[in-house]
């Protein structure tokens, strides 16, 4: 088959409460964060996995707060403001006084005028290796809530959601084929869903299980 001319499509993440998939893995999480207007501290921890919703989680927590959404990496230099705040990927500042010191003087300004500060990483805030002593503790005293890996359920749904997310409706035979082999994670579904539009875009090809034996470097079906 002559390989066919390649046009994607844009990439369009749907990142409303409508769309954010609940199961058991991510449930007290979710419940966590709903509750932010009686966090004990004013400020919670949202960790887990790459992929495993937590930048979905923040910006569904940031429209229902009325809450900024920034960048760890882009605190140094921005003039802090009160009110409430979520801010990403914070164990990336490690070390980088100028974005530790800004994130420093944020904390203690979103909380003494009473806001809410919703910070996001990988791992537990207790392993985030700032270097700033006064903001390491603060960090280390702020209650987290942890998205697990996903079960079945979830992991489905979020296949669903990220082919929805580049306009592709799969064969319903797909997903049962690759749950059975895929890794178990939300980086593993991104790869996946990535590969198979760009295999799908570049030969004309059907986004089946015929596609996904051709283009994936999947077992035949692992066990569990």
């Amino acid at each position: 088959m002559p390989e066919q001319l390649t046009i994607p499509l844009p990439v369009r993440p749907a990142t409303g409460r409508e769309d954010f998939f609940i199961s058991p893995s991510n449930a007290l999480a979710v419940a966590e964060v709903d509750r932010w207007r009686d966090w004990p501290a004013g400020k919670l921890a949202l960790i887990g996995p790459e992929g495993a919703g937590k930048t979905h989680l923040a910006h569904v927590w940031a429209t229902e707060a009325g809450a900024r959404i920034l960048s760890a990496r882009d605190l140094a230099g921005q003039a802090p403001d009160p009110g409430n705040v979520v801010v990403e990927d914070v164990p990336e500042i490690a070390g980088d006084d100028a974005a530790e010191r800004a994130l420093f003087h944020l904390h203690n300004l979103v909380l003494a005028e009473g806001g809410r500060l919703l910070v996001t990483g990988a791992t537990p805030p207790a392993l985030w290796k700032i270097a700033l002593p006064d903001l390491a503790s603060r960090m280390r005293g702020t209650p987290s809530a942890r998205l697990d890996p996903p079960d079945d359920m979830l992991l489905q749904a979020v296949l669903l959601k990220l082919f929805a997310d580049r306009q592709i409706a799969p064969r319903p035979t797909l997903l049962p084929w690759l749950l059975k082999r895929m890794d178990r994670s939300f980086a593993e579904a991104g790869r996946v869903v990535a590969t198979l539009d760009a295999a799908a875009l570049e030969t004309g090809s059907e986004i089946g299980p015929r596609l996904a034996a051709e283009v994936l470097d999947l077992p035949p079906e692992p066990g569990r």
